[in-house]
């Protein structure tokens, strides 16, 4: 709704994906920043509800590797965790990046790389502290 209502301000037909793609990105983070102000005030039951469930040792693993990833994720600074699911999730290019997010491509690499280098360094932790 917001992209239909402020059509008009989109300038440059070219850039219109770049464009839309700047109101999806400023909506999640939006969204991100009252789901992290929700969870702060309840507390979920993720663990009462795993022993009720009890899976099998497999899925343990996996959900608990998964686990330490996503919370990884979330350690990083904003801006390098938007680089890295950019370049390593939805598998876009420098290029695609920068006119989704209008910052240059080699601010962009250096985003990846931090976020690369601080992923290794948080699951450095887990996995071989």
């Amino acid at each position: 709704m917001r992209a239909f209502r402020n059509l008009r301000s989109c300038r440059e037909r070219d850039r219109f994906g770049g464009w839309l793609y700047q109101i999806v990105m400023n909506e999640c983070r939006t969204y991100a920043a009252r789901e992290r102000r929700r969870d702060l005030r309840f507390t979920p039951a993720t663990n009462a509800i795993e022993r009720a469930v009890a899976p099998g040792p497999e899925t343990e693993v996996d959900a608990d590797v998964s686990g330490h990833i996503e919370h990884a994720l979330s350690l990083l600074p904003v801006d390098q965790r938007e680089a890295f699911l950019l370049k390593h999730v939805e598998e876009r290019t420098y290029e695609e990046m920068s006119e989704m997010t209008g910052v240059s491509v080699p601010a962009l690499k250096m985003r990846v790389k931090r976020a690369c280098d601080g992923l290794r360094n948080l699951l450095d932790g887990v996995y071989h502290g």
